[in-house]
This record gives structure tokens, sequence and C-alpha cells, in this order.
């Protein structure tokens, strides 16, 4: 084992160790954000060229299928 996974090992336990043996209380995911299949507000954007999309003019054949990504890396 390298020597910064067992940092982060060791810190894995020590936050585990400081919530005294229980768990974090579960997040009510359908009180939080748009569901799975619920239906999407028409928008629109303006790409890095200049030009304007809009969510009607993303659908294909088939639709479209939006995947939001939250990071805290940007």
């Amino acid at each position: 084992m390298t020597s910064r996974a067992l940092a982060i090992l060791t810190a894995v336990v020590l936050s585990i160790a400081d919530l005294g043996g229980q768990a974090p209380a579960p997040v009510d995911t359908s009180k939080t954000g748009p569901q799975v299949g619920a239906l999407v507000p028409p928008f629109s954007g303006i790409d890095q060229f200049g030009k304007t999309h809009t969510l009607a003019s993303t659908y294909g054949p088939k639709g479209a299928m939006l995947v939001f990504f939250r990071s805290a890396d940007w």
C-alpha cells in the first residue's frame, strides 16, 4: 500500500470515528432537484462561437438526454 493510499484510508477511518460510529442521515432525493423523467422547461444557451442553441434544436430522432454533472473542480 502506498503512503498516499494509507493516508487516505487513515483519513476515512478517522472521519468515521468522529461520527461516533453512526452513519450520517440519508438524503431524501425525492425533494432535491429534478427527478428522473421530469420534463425540462424550454431553454436556450449560447455556445463558444456565439451561436444560440435551444433545447428543441438539440433533439435527434430519438429525443435528447441531458446529463448534469456537479464538480468542485470548476
